[in-house]
């Protein structure tokens, strides 16, 4: 049976809701698909906003043949069989790759070349930043298109379009539960449907709570488990960091965004007690681009295992807070004429450089701050202290 999501998906830009700025008219999608010019192009943006509408409506308007794959699953074999396949005699081979986040850098080498000589037209659809996800060559051969989370009005009006008829209440509901998500609106919608008889707001959320339904990424359970992971790590329990871990393994998580937040981590919670912590955090988030799942779960079990057990610091990073607090209050500060570059002879005449020395225990500062010691405010804090005692307890239980 097909899904409802897919009866009423849009086949003209006229049918389609939203993303005014892309597919308005004089914008640059409707002016492509007016047009029919044939580029490849990136569609970054939040679940159930219309990438895969977008995909199709533009390659109908080119009446070009649409592959459909997902990167999840999808690999350099089924990127061949796209080439090679001689039942089309005509027209551009558009290829759609959903979650184009997913391919490691070799996928993504592998399919350059065909990108680059026109055997194929990329559409990628992604919710991760593109510009840290897709490789800088394919990137570089690539439009790439922001989509914004849908308004209430405009999932309202998908609402609508399923011709399932709700009372206000349970339509108000069903908007605000989407959060900007056509299609999680209308797979609540769906199953209500199948559900009950009666669609009304208790209907909704009856099936909402049912405990075989699953929504994207963006639900709140995604946020409960990044954050006990980091606050597993954060204190030294590597059981409980590995259980969290395997939940969004298993759940489909993206690795690459497990293995961003461990970077991250490596410097915040970590920093000055371990310095190698960065570098292994960097060389896991290298392992997961490289090797992909299910072995990149081995890495991240690695790298987990060896942040949470480190020594933390987060001096640095509170050093840090207090700088920005500074620039926030301060705005732009004149830098010290000592430490500012002089190239030409008229700077030297007006002081710039003068008398710097490298080693020398003159603050660079600006002159409003030159008393301040960030770090050492943040050594003499209470918060620090705290943590030293911490720090002596992981020590001793080392001993």
């Amino acid at each position: 049976m097909e899904p409802l999501a897919s009866k009423i998906r849009p086949k003209t830009l006229k049918e389609f809701v939203g993303q005014e700025h892309l597919v308005g008219e004089g914008k640059p999608l409707n002016i492509a698909i007016k047009n029919k010019h044939v580029f490849s192009f990136i569609l970054w943006g939040p679940p159930g906003v219309g990438k895969t509408t977008l995909a199709r409506i533009y390659a109908n308007s080119l009446e070009a043949k649409l592959y459909d794959l997902s990167a999840v699953s999808a690999g350099k074999e089924d990127i061949k069989n796209i080439v090679n396949d001689n039942s089309l005699r005509s027209g551009p081979r558009i290829l759609f790759l959903d979650e184009i986040h997913r391919f490691n850098k070799a996928q993504q080498d592998f399919l350059l070349p065909h990108v680059e000589r026109g055997n194929l037209v990329l559409i990628g659809a992604t919710t991760e930043n593109p510009s840290f996800e897709i490789i800088p060559a394919l990137l570089s051969r690539c439009r790439v298109f922001v989509l914004n989370e849908l308004s209430d009005g405009e999932i309202g009006e998908i609402i609508k379009r399923t011709g399932i008829k709700l009372p206000k209440d349970a339509k108000d509901w069903l908007v605000r539960m989407a959060n900007g998500d056509a299609r999680q609106a209308i797979t609540v919608l769906e199953n209500a449907a199948a559900l009950y008889s009666k669609i009304d707001l208790e209907a909704l959320k009856n099936t909402v709570q049912n405990k075989f339904l699953r929504f994207d990424k963006k639900g709140d359970e995604h946020y409960n488990v990044i954050s006990a992971f980091i606050k597993s790590m954060r204190a030294s329990q590597p059981d409980a960091a590995l259980y969290y871990l395997a939940r969004m393994v298993e759940s489909g998580e993206d690795p690459k965004f497990i293995a961003r937040r461990m970077v991250v981590f490596a410097s915040e919670d970590i920093g000055l007690a371990h310095p190698t912590a960065l570098l292994v955090a960097n060389a896991v988030f290298r392992a997961v681009e490289t090797v992909g799942l299910p072995e990149a779960a081995i890495n991240l079990a690695h790298g987990v295992s060896y942040l949470a057990l480190a020594q933390k610091n987060r001096n640095s990073y509170d050093a840090y807070l207090m700088a920005m607090a500074d620039v926030k209050k301060f705005g732009n500060l004149p830098v010290p004429l000592v430490v500012r570059n002089a190239p030409t002879d008229l700077m030297k005449e007006l002081g710039y450089g003068k008398n710097y020395k490298p080693y020398g225990a003159e603050s660079f500062l600006p002159e409003k701050l030159s008393r301040n010691k960030y770090l050492k405010m943040v050594l003499r804090s209470g918060t620090v202290a705290e943590k030293k005692v911490v720090d002596k307890k992981n020590k001793d239980k080392d001993k």
